[in-house]
């Protein structure tokens, strides 16, 4: 039950902290930029893997969890618990930012600046790239070690300083089902789901196929 909890407050600190900056930029004539929204979510994804990783492994994202669970390495049982967590913790944020901030109609939600398209194979991109950064770190299911929070929180405030005008460069789908969900805009919510567990997926072969050739080369 601690291990859902801490998911729960988790992924509340990261949809929080990192749609709160989006919000923040747009309701004070840009005060939090680009880059600092970009920071913010690098930072908060960090910390949260330095506080929680040795504990309930960090995922904050469902997609992630998903992953771990088709790689074989996070009970299946436990998987529908830890995705009703995070949405919970995600669902928590946006409730409390839209009390905050009730004039503002998106709450930081994800939304295409292109075509559908061109969103779905970004995310489908940077959540690949996402999920085989946190499997370099992982011990098991767990984001966990010295430079873990480091290298995924980099991963994560790099894709989103790329891709956010793009995308909003989600990579994990309770961030936007969130704030998608709350503000009342769902017209692409489905685009956020689908491409970022399927990238996070795909990652497990990718980083499977590196691993047996890097043992058979030694």
């Amino acid at each position: 039950m601690r291990n859902y909890l801490y998911e729960t407050i988790g992924t509340f600190a990261l949809v929080l902290f990192g749609t709160g900056a989006i919000i923040a930029g747009q309701q004070f004539d840009g005060v939090v930029t680009h880059t600092g929204v970009s920071i913010t979510w690098g930072v908060i994804v960090a910390v949260m893997i330095y506080i929680f990783g040795s504990k309930s492994g960090a995922h904050i994202n469902p997609a992630v969890s998903i992953a771990f669970t088709v790689a074989g390495h996070f009970s299946i049982k436990k998987l529908p618990a830890y995705i009703i967590s995070q949405l919970t913790g995600a669902l928590l944020a946006s409730v409390l930012l839209k009390l905050l901030f009730p004039a503002n109609q998106l709450l930081g939600a994800t939304m295409p600046s292109g075509t559908e398209i061109q969103s779905f194979l970004f995310e489908l991109l940077l959540t690949f790239l996402l999920m085989f950064a946190v499997l370099l770190f992982a011990h098991g299911s767990k984001e966990t070690g010295r430079f873990a929070g480091l290298g995924i929180g980099t991963v994560v405030g790099l894709e989103a300083f790329f891709a956010g005008p793009v995308c909003g460069a989600s990579m994990n789908p309770a961030r936007s089902i969130a704030p998608a969900i709350v503000s009342g805009h769902t017209e692409h919510l489905w685009i956020y789901v689908v491409a970022t567990i399927a990238g996070a997926c795909l990652a497990i072969p990718a980083f499977n196929l590196i691993r047996i050739r890097s043992v058979k080369s030694i």
